[in-house]
């Protein structure tokens, strides 16, 4: 009996099947790489501002504290932006007449807030704390990066939820003496991992299996 099918068909359906399975694993992995770019996570992307602030001139060249105009950092869930006013009490007398300082004296003349673009973003589903974090003592850098190195801020991290659980496991080497909290430039000691053990203990910070509850970041 003539065969139906030419021999070539073996191959055809072997290669068809396998051709099938590469493409899959192909997308997956297309998927979970998109998934971590930055045109996703936003990561090392500056964005344009109404006023072009630069966090080198304020934090790196003049040493003005986080605080200053963060000032809710310390007490509340959110580090906050600060008022028209906290610009003023220096723009008032320094560079009260530059031309792209205008628009924050017009912000204070007409007590309209400046609509800034907001870097660091979670998504809704996430529950975070800066007053929290601040007072167990993670640094701002160890999340936002050398602020104090960037003309224009942007998002150093990618704030996924991998990148917070990585911490949440082992926070010993991510925490700091409480008065280097706010120091751009804090580098671990050698016996930081030691150290950070005993912080834990001090500041009652919570054990692995707390920190990394589902309901501890989703509530």
């Amino acid at each position: 009996m003539a065969q139906i099918f030419h021999r070539s068909t073996n191959f055809i359906s072997r290669f068809s099947v396998f051709s099938f399975i590469f493409m899959m694993g192909f997308a997956v992995l297309a998927v979970l790489a998109a998934a971590r770019s930055p045109y996703l996570t936003r990561q090392n992307i500056t964005r344009q501002q109404p006023i072009q602030f630069s966090h080198k001139h304020h934090v790196g060249d003049d040493g003005i504290d986080c605080r200053y105009c963060h000032t809710s950092v310390e007490t509340s869930a959110f580090a906050g932006i600060p008022p028209t006013k906290t610009c003023m009490n220096c723009h008032s007398v320094l560079f009260s007449n530059a031309g792209y300082l205008e628009p924050i004296r017009e912000s204070y003349r007409t007590d309209k807030s400046i609509e800034w673009v907001k870097i660091h973003r979670l998504a809704d589903f996430v529950y975070f704390n800066h007053s929290i974090h601040v007072n167990k003592g993670v640094g701002c850098s160890t999340c936002h990066g050398r602020v104090d190195e960037m003309p224009l801020v942007f998002q150093a991290n990618t704030l996924l939820m991998q990148w917070c659980v990585e911490c949440h496991r082992n926070p010993a080497p991510n925490l700091r003496p409480m008065d280097k909290v706010y120091a751009m430039d804090w580098t671990p000691t050698p016996d930081q991992e030691e150290l950070g053990k005993k912080f834990m203990k001090e500041r009652n910070i919570r054990t692995t299996a707390e920190l990394t509850s589902c309901s501890t970041c989703h509530r």
